[in-house]
């Protein structure tokens, strides 16, 4: 059976070349930020992709078919859009065969991104398990997807709004390997560190690119979550952002916001009390994130040459 799946020419002719290509989501782009700036950081990011050496291939799902690399127009249309369905691995399949417009989460991008050969996916921060998930079991299936797709996800780590002691159990559990990359600290999305050791270390994209081929030599299922911290002249220090969180947190239980519904206000919100402080760092954070991506994505690339 034909997959509903379209290459961009410039991603077809990357990966058939055996070229080095960078996964990117596009919640971002529809949830993520308002717009213009949602559009103007999705360029930018592609555009440091390119500058990496890779090519970006930034999905979404358009009439009926998973999208892998659009066009500038298609970019635009997608920032403006309203009522863009976000997507992860329950909702996907449903939101083709209906035809809707849907912005793929990262378990929904990696899922698409391995139906496409693609190894390296780039983004800014994984979900996790919420605070509170002892009660309300609010765990994102980003976690599980780590634990099943064969993706290796770039990010600053897992979303500080996140309890995120609990979310590197859960990806022990799952037996994702959590690389901090350079640096022993687990990051903290908007802050440089958690203040929590992360489980391992990587000072180069290559040996990360090596570790992702051995676990395909070795038969393991899932990928690898390489932990990129903010740079620091972009950081948040958890003493300014750590009350910002937690005021959010605050008005999402009161207001009774749940769900897929509590990321995107927290993160709104959280810009509003950051005097937008926040969504600058945000910005940084995606754009460094995407320069690591192509670090490895080209690592990869060489690898497979050398084979």
């Amino acid at each position: 059976m034909t997959l509903p799946l379209i290459l961009s020419p410039e991603v077809a002719a990357a990966l058939a070349g055996g070229r080095a290509v960078v996964a990117l989501e596009s919640t971002i782009i529809t949830h993520g930020m308002p717009y213009p700036a949602n559009v103007e950081t999705a360029r930018a990011v592609e555009a440091e992709v390119r500058k990496g050496g890779a090519v970006p291939a930034t999905i979404a799902i358009l009439q009926g078919a998973i999208r892998v690399g659009l066009d500038d127009a298609t970019l635009e249309t997608l920032g403006q859009a309203q009522h863009v369905r976000k997507l992860s691995r329950a909702d996907l399949a449903h939101c083709l065969v209906t035809g809707e417009t849907g912005a793929t989460t990262v378990a929904a991008t990696m899922i698409c991104a391995h139906l496409a050969g693609i190894g390296v996916f780039a983004t800014g921060g994984i979900g996790g398990v919420h605070r509170g998930a002892e009660t309300s079991f609010d765990i994102s299936a980003d976690l599980a997807e780590l634990g099943a797709t064969p993706v290796t996800v770039v990010a600053a780590g897992a979303k500080a709004i996140l309890d995120l002691p609990k979310t590197l159990e859960v990806l022990e559990t799952f037996g994702v390997p959590v690389i901090a990359y350079g640096q022993d600290d687990f990051p903290a999305f908007w802050s440089r560190s958690s203040g929590i050791k992360a489980p391992m270390r990587a000072d180069d994209p290559a040996t990360i690119a090596a570790a992702h081929r051995m676990r395909a030599r070795l038969g393991l299922p899932g990928g690898q979550l390489v932990a990129n911290p903010i740079p620091a002249e972009a950081e948040v220090p958890m003493a300014i952002i750590g009350p910002a969180i937690e005021t959010a947190l605050a008005e999402a239980q009161a207001q009774g916001i749940a769900a897929k519904d509590v990321t995107p206000f927290l993160l709104g919100r959280i810009v509003e009390l950051t005097a937008g402080r926040s969504l600058h760092s945000n910005t940084e954070l995606v754009l460094n994130n995407a320069r690591l991506g192509a670090a490895i994505a080209i690592a990869l690339a060489d690898q497979a040459d050398a084979l």
